[in-house]
């Protein structure tokens, strides 16, 4: 699915919010050096990981 970069930001801000209060990730593979939720979140959001779900007016 496309995401408008207005989507995008938002999903990537509410995972990196998660992810600061103690959501596990979901991907398993970090690199260690990566400790920034944004930058978790963002992996996780190239990798289509996020349980996040976009609901759209039709």
């Amino acid at each position: 699915m496309d995401y408008t970069r207005f989507e995008k930001a938002r999903i990537i801000g509410a995972r990196a919010l998660q992810i600061s209060m103690g959501a596990p990730p979901t991907l398993t593979k970090i690199p260690k050096d990566i400790i920034d939720p944004v930058e978790i979140s963002m992996l996780e959001f190239e990798e289509d990981a996020i349980p996040i779900t976009v609901k759209r007016d039709q």
